[in-house]
C-alpha cells in the first residue's frame, strides 16, 4: 500500500482478532457493574429490604414486647381504615399540607418578585431570609414552643405590650394547628422563594422587551410571560414541599406532642402506634398507607408537570 510518497506502508487491520471483541465487551460489562454494584447493594440494604420487610410485618401481629408473631392477613389494614383516629389524622395532615404549602408558595413568590432586581445589600437580605430553612426542625420546634407559650412566651408578651389579645397557642385546640402552620411557613417559605427566584431569573429579558415594544401592560406580561414560564419550577417546589409536609413529625413532636388529637398527623400517629403502643404489625400497615398516599400525590404532580412541559414545548 502506497502513502503517496512512493513508500509502502503495512496494511492496517480492518477487524479485531477472533475473540478480541467478545473479551472487550465482557471487560466493559464487568467495569460497568464494578461501579454500579456497590450502589445497588447499598440501596437494597437501606431501602428495598426494609420496605419489603415492613410489608411482611404489616400482615402479622408483630409486637415489640414479644418475639412471637403470626400471620393475620389484612386484619391490620381493616383496623386502620375502620379507625376514626386514622380518619382524623388524615384530615389534620391534609389541612396542614394545604394551608402551609399554599401560604409558603404565595409568600415565596412575592418575595422572589421583590428580590428579582439587584439592589444594595441583596446578598445579605437573601442570606438572612434563608437562615430558617437551614436550621434543624426539631430544635426550632423546641424554640417555638417557648416563643408560643401562653404564659411567658415572647410572642404573647409582644402582643400584650401592644394591648392585643394573647391567644393560648399551644393549649387552645382551635389554635394548635394554626401555630404549627405558622412555624412551618416561617421555616419553609425561603425554600419556595429560592426556587421561584431561580425560575424568574431563567426568563430571558428579551421576552419582556418584546412585550414592552408591543405595549403590553405589567399585568399582561406577568400573566402571559412570568407565570407560565415559572409554572414548572413552582409546581416542582409544591411537589417537594407537599411530600415533605405529608411526613411532618418534628414540629408536632416538639410543640404539641404526638398524641394531641388536634395536631396528630399521620407520622405522629405512626410514632404513637409503633413506639408507644409497640404494635409493629399495625404500624407497618400505617407506614404502607402513608407511603401509598405520598406516591399517589407525587404521581399526580409528575404527570401534570409532564403534561405542562409537553404543552409548553408544543407552543414554543
Amino acid at each position: 500500500m502506497s502513502n503517496g510518497t512512493g513508500l509502502r506502508t503495512p496494511p492496517y487491520p480492518t477487524s479485531l482478532p477472533e475473540g478480541e471483541g467478545t473479551r472487550r465487551a465482557t471487560s466493559d460489562v464487568i467495569l460497568k457493574w464494578s461501579f454500579i454494584a456497590p450502589t445497588l447493594i447499598f440501596l437494597i440494604a437501606l431501602n428495598i429490604f426494609p420496605l419489603l420487610y415492613n410489608i411482611i410485618l404489616s400482615f402479622t401481629n408483630a409486637n415489640l414486647s414479644s418475639d412471637a408473631h403470626r400471620f393475620v392477613g389484612g386484619q391490620n389494614y381493616a383496623r386502620i381504615f375502620s379507625n376514626p383516629v386514622f380518619a382524623q389524622s388524615i384530615r389534620t395532615t391534609a389541612l396542614f399540607v394545604f394551608f402551609s404549602v399554599t401560604i409558603e408558595l404565595g409568600l415565596g413568590f412575592v418575595l422572589a418578585l421583590a428580590l428579582k432586581k439587584n439592589f444594595f445589600g441583596k446578598t445579605i437580605v437573601l442570606t438572612v431570609l434563608l437562615i430558617p430553612m437551614m436550621l434543624s426542625p426539631a430544635v426550632m420546634g423546641l424554640y417555638w414552643n417557648l416563643i408560643l407559650n401562653g404564659s411567658y412566651g415572647v410572642l404573647n408578651q409582644v402582643l400584650g405590650a401592644m394591648h392585643l389579645p394573647q391567644p393560648q397557642w399551644t393549649t387552645d385546640p382551635s389554635l394548635k394547628l394554626i401555630a404549627l402552620v405558622m412555624v412551618d411557613v416561617w421555616m419553609w417559605t425561603p425554600f419556595m422563594m429560592l426556587i421561584a427566584l431561580a425560575g424568574l431569573n431563567a426568563i430571558p429579558n428579551y421576552i419582556y422587551e418584546a412585550a414592552e415594544i408591543d405595549r403590553a401592560s405589567r399585568w399582561m406580561a406577568f400573566r402571559r410571560i412570568t407565570l407560565p414560564m415559572c409554572a414548572p419550577l413552582l409546581l416542582l417546589a409544591v411537589l417537594l414541599r407537599a411530600t415533605d409536609a405529608l411526613k411532618q413529625f418534628d414540629l408536632v413532636m416538639a410543640i404539641t406532642g404526638p398524641n394531641d388529637p388536634s395536631t396528630q398527623t399521620l407520622s405522629a400517629l405512626l410514632y404513637q402506634v409503633s413506639l408507644r403502643n409497640l404494635q409493629l404489625g399495625l404500624s407497618g400497615g400505617f407506614s404502607i398507607v402513608v407511603l401509598v398516599i405520598v406516591i399517589a400525590l407525587a404521581s399526580v404532580f409528575v404527570r401534570y408537570l409532564d403534561a405542562l412541559g409537553k404543552r409548553q414545548g408544543k407552543f414554543s
